[in-house]
């Protein structure tokens, strides 16, 4: 029987935090419930594994993740909607590093449909490159190139991967000032 007071979204709210404090990889069962001060078996009425409650961490970040960028876009195309999409990933990807590694994880098929964080996520990338005109399979490439130069962007960063003295917004800045530029010519090649 489930501890009173315990519930899932409690369970994977701790695990998140847990995630974004410690990093993902040090997630476990057994740290969210010394953070909830019971005994490890008062979880497993909420979540049945390690793997699970990783998976419950994806959820609840794609979730975040897609509201912020979907604020982000809101009425905005071509290089305004890039921007405040780059701008918005790469805040969520620094102010919650452990959140934003789950939600990078390859999930079980019914896990990745039923979360519905993930399925915006891939719709308004799409729709945020729509707006330079492309159709598939240009669109499906742009969208590989955006998403591996953003990750790639903010997974230095949170690692502290970058150590010229250069100021990051500024390099931020021209990233996305060359992966529009990048995305006006997409379809003058044919992408084989």
């Amino acid at each position: 029987m489930p501890r009173q007071g315990l519930t899932a979204e409690r369970v994977a709210a701790a695990a998140a935090e847990l995630a974004d404090t410690l990093g993902l990889d040090r997630v476990t069962v057994a740290a969210v419930a010394r953070r909830f001060g019971v005994a490890d078996a008062s979880l497993y009425g909420h979540v049945r594994s390690r793997e699970a409650l990783v998976h419950l961490i994806a959820v609840r970040g794609a979730a975040a993740f897609a509201d912020r960028i979907g604020l982000a876009v809101a009425g905005r195309s071509g290089r305004a909607a890039l921007t405040g999409f780059a701008d918005a990933y790469r805040a969520f990807a620094v102010a919650h590093p452990g959140q934003y590694a789950a939600t990078q994880l390859q999930l079980p098929p019914a896990v990745g449909r039923a979360s519905a964080g993930h399925l915006r996520l891939i719709e308004l990338s799409y729709a945020t490159l729509r707006g330079y005109g492309l159709d598939e399979p240009a669109l499906t490439d742009a969208v590989r190139f955006v998403r591996s130069t953003l990750h790639g962007f903010a997974t230095l960063e949170t690692s502290d991967g970058f150590g010229h003295p250069r100021d990051l917004d500024a390099s931020w800045r021209a990233v996305v000032a060359g992966v529009h530029t990048a995305l006006r010519q997409w379809g003058s090649h044919d992408g084989r």
